[in-house]
């Protein structure tokens, strides 16, 4: 059962992380990612660069609500006070924030200004606003990233890890001051969030289209789409959950034959009162399921212990990673019990079989 709360928690966990990362998101790669036999070539061309007149072609799309352009890189970001830390740099736009569901602590967020003009603005994460500037304000402080100067303008709220990306240690500028910093004007990703859900396929389909009448002809780019994603994920995670209820029933087989090897012992050290019972009138099918009963009682007494245990476990587990959302599910519940009456049931006929097909004369007389 606890196996099986794992599983499920872990399941679900992913589930929030990649809902955390926006709605009906389409992620455009650069390059085509291809299945081919040995070896990748030596010699070759390198995959064309996304562009901001890609981004801007695709924004103009009927089923984009908006795109995100985005560059990264790492620079080192130093203060008046000549504390300095190398950190991520985000290069995107102001669309960010509502494609990826983020939140501003403080301040405000990167002004909605064309992608191809720059601005000497910045948001911090919280941990870099923490480290660079302590107990001070940071708001409307300069700070320098690389060879040029920002003004900080907002800090964004606490989001943690996010499917290995942490916000909290980035530096966020426009996408056009990134590509000055960074020296280059290829973007990494193309962030697009569609209209509906329903017509993911069809944006898809346009959104491939589009770039590739921009890049000559070339289907040069890969689309990942948060669903394709998640369904990988959950198929990964399923095939761990049914691999920990295998585990687990493998614990309840040990549990069945010792409930049996229990039931043994006590047959073999309850022959007087066996024969008693026959000597009084009792018959084999009565005595047949007392002992079947008392390996129900015994299985049943395990599962409730065993059931409680993991209730405990999970609260436990729970309240030292509040994020992660471990719960014992009504069907596991119901399963242990159920797989536990069963596994009493057939481990103890054995026993009770064992019990009733005793002689009354030898079981008074001590002998087995």
């Amino acid at each position: 059962m606890l196996l099986t709360a794992l599983g499920d928690g872990a399941r679900r966990y992913v589930s929030t992380k990649f809902s955390a990362l926006g709605t009906n998101l389409l992620i455009v790669i650069p390059g085509r990612t291809e299945t081919v036999g040995g070896p990748p070539p030596i010699m070759g061309e390198t995959p064309r660069d996304l562009s901001l007149t890609d981004y801007a072609a695709v924004t103009r799309l009927p089923g984009v609500a908006r795109a995100v352009p985005v560059m990264v890189g790492a620079a080192n970001v130093s203060t008046a006070s000549g504390l300095e830390r190398e950190v991520t740099l985000l290069g995107v736009t102001s669309d960010l924030l509502e494609v990826r569901h983020l939140a501003v602590g403080q301040g405000r967020f990167l002004p909605a200004l064309p992608a191809d003009r720059a601005a000497a603005v910045c948001v911090l994460g919280p941990t870099v606003a923490r480290e660079l500037f302590g107990n001070d304000h940071p708001l409307g402080a300069w700070v320098r990233v690389g060879e040029r100067r920002f003004r900080v303008i907002g800090i964004l709220a606490n989001t943690g890890v996010s499917v290995g990306q942490d916000f909290n240690d980035m530096v966020l500028v426009p996408v056009a001051s990134a590509q000055v910093l960074l020296n280059t004007q290829g973007l990494i990703r193309l962030l697009i969030e569609v209209r509906a859900s329903q017509s993911m396929d069809a944006a898809k389909a346009a959104v491939r289209a589009t770039i590739q009448a921009l890049h000559e002809g070339e289907d040069d780019v890969t689309l990942v789409t948060q669903d394709s994603v998640l369904a990988t994920f959950k198929r990964v995670l399923s095939a761990i959950t049914l691999a920990l209820t295998a585990i687990s029933a493998i614990s309840l087989l040990v549990a069945g034959i010792l409930t049996m090897n229990v039931m043994l012992v006590t047959v073999a050290q309850r022959h007087g009162e066996i024969g008693l019972l026959k000597a009084l009138g009792a018959r084999t099918p009565e005595i047949h399921r007392l002992f079947l009963l008392e390996a129900l009682l015994l299985s049943v007494a395990g599962a409730g212990v065993g059931t409680l245990v993991g209730y405990c476990i999970s609260a436990l587990v729970g309240l030292r990673y509040p994020s992660f959302p471990i719960a014992v599910p009504w069907w596991g519940a119901l399963g242990a019990l159920v797989i536990s009456l069963l596994s009493g049931l057939i481990f103890g006929v054995i026993p009770a079989r064992r019990a009733a097909r005793l002689d009354p004369v030898q079981a008074l007389s001590g002998r087995r």
